[in-house]
């Protein structure tokens, strides 16, 4: 491991953020000399941004737990192209309404692991419509364009992933990548910024943005990207067999996204533990030693740190206490989707409107498998209806997943 010696890059070095930084020992000395501003971006493609996000959440809470400026840099303007990387199609166009709403909900998210305010660490969220919008195309290209070889932006893997499976790259979206540097540059003019960071994949973008800055105002600015976060079984961060792992309690439950957490692999605790949470280093090596059935001990601080920096205390102290109640004493909890029945309902239709099958074609593949059971026993018949009385009566689409049907 590089001996850094700065307070940032020793953070971000001792709990595994670090792929690639474009000069260290400049960065190195600019942070810890002085409040360095850095930014993320990203594009406000839906109203909350998912588990796969949530290590470039993280960088920014770190780069303010160091002593530094995060900026949260939304794309209001390139989110109207979508970023290519590494995609197999185009993204669909979003309204300009539906990304301004996108970006007003994802903005609640960043309330919870940032400190917003006008001081010299707080942080501060912009947009990139704000100069991308008031881009002329003529103008743009004499100053902007001639900077950017053609040739070399072939090269990057983000492209000839694309055209080497002969799928289409829109001029539209190979434009981004010019879009992505001029807004570093706008960023170190207007806000002073030095540091761009993002995930491995943008790592092609955020030199076009240095080597931008440098170009056109002589700008001394870095780049520092993290490492492809994947599972232990080589699946990505933030999905699910069950679909995207929202951070946003309107998109997925509290009491999901505990589980989420609790069920992760005993290779990834220690590793997850360091990036995902605040617990201290000592702490965590402690934790990821356990072995045996006492890793679930870990499992479960986990879940509740976790969940407490994404969705506050209260929910992840509730949700643990319904995991406690439902997998230890067989009862419902309150963190549970639930559902008003008027006196019964078909097993097929509580399934689905519960939130356990996203479809009545998978919630009867749930049912014709063996994994969907009511109060504890396994449902045999699709037809089954359900009657429900003064108690609660718990539904369940495997081991993981229950729901609550109530008298209504």
């Amino acid at each position: 491991m590089i001996e850094y010696r700065s307070d940032l890059l020793r953070l971000l070095s001792e709990r595994g953020y670090i792929h690639q930084i474009t000069d260290a020992p400049a960065l190195d000395a600019l942070v810890a000399q002085e409040i360095v501003p850095g930014y993320i971006g990203f594009d406000p493609t839906a109203p909350s941004l998912h588990v796969g996000n949530l290590v470039s959440v993280m960088l920014l809470r770190r780069l303010q737990q160091a002593g530094h400026k995060p900026i949260v840099l939304m794309g209001g303007g390139t989110g109207k192209i979508g970023d290519p990387s590494f995609k197999d199609e185009a993204r669909k166009m979003a309204s300009v309404e539906t990304i301004g709403t996108n970006i007003a909900s994802i903005r609640r998210i960043f309330e919870r692991f940032l400190r917003f305010g006008d001081g010299p660490t707080d942080a501060v969220l912009l947009d990139n419509a704000q100069w991308l919008d008031a881009l002329e195309y003529i103008p743009f290209l004499r100053e902007v364009g001639q900077h950017f070889s053609v040739n070399r932006m072939l090269s990057f893997d983000s492209v000839k992933l694309r055209l080497d499976r002969e799928q289409s790259l829109s001029f539209l979206e190979f434009n981004y990548m010019i879009l992505q540097a001029y807004d570093f540059r706008e960023l170190s003019r207007r806000a002073g910024c030095r540091l761009q960071m993002g995930g491995s994949d943008q790592w092609g973008n955020i030199v076009n943005g240095i080597e931008l800055a440098r170009r056109m105002d002589g700008t001394e600015v870095f780049g520092l990207t993290t490492p492809l976060i994947t599972k232990a079984d080589g699946t990505k961060m933030g999905k699910s067999v069950d679909g995207a792992i929202w951070l946003h309690e309107d998109q997925l439950p509290s009491y999901d996204y505990w589980q989420f957490w609790r069920n992760t692999d005993d290779r990834d605790v220690g590793r997850f533990l360091r990036l995902f949470t605040d617990l201290p280093l000592p702490e965590i090596a402690r934790l990821e030693a356990l072995e045996g059935a006492e890793i679930n001990a870990a499992k479960l601080v986990l879940a509740n740190e976790a969940t407490a920096l994404c969705r506050g205390r209260d929910a992840a102290e509730a949700a643990a206490e319904t995991a406690r109640r439902t997998f230890q004493e067989g009862a419902g909890g309150d963190s549970l989707p639930s559902l008003a029945v008027a006196g019964e309902i078909n097993v097929v239709d509580a399934l689905v409107r519960l939130g356990l099958a996203a479809s009545k074609g998978e919630a009867r593949r749930l049912i014709k498998g063996g994994g969907a059971r009511v109060a504890g026993e396994r449902v045999a018949d699709e037809a089954l209806m359900i009657t429900v009385g003064s108690d609660p009566v718990r539904v369940s689409a495997g081991k993981k997943h229950h729901g609550l049907l109530t008298a209504g």
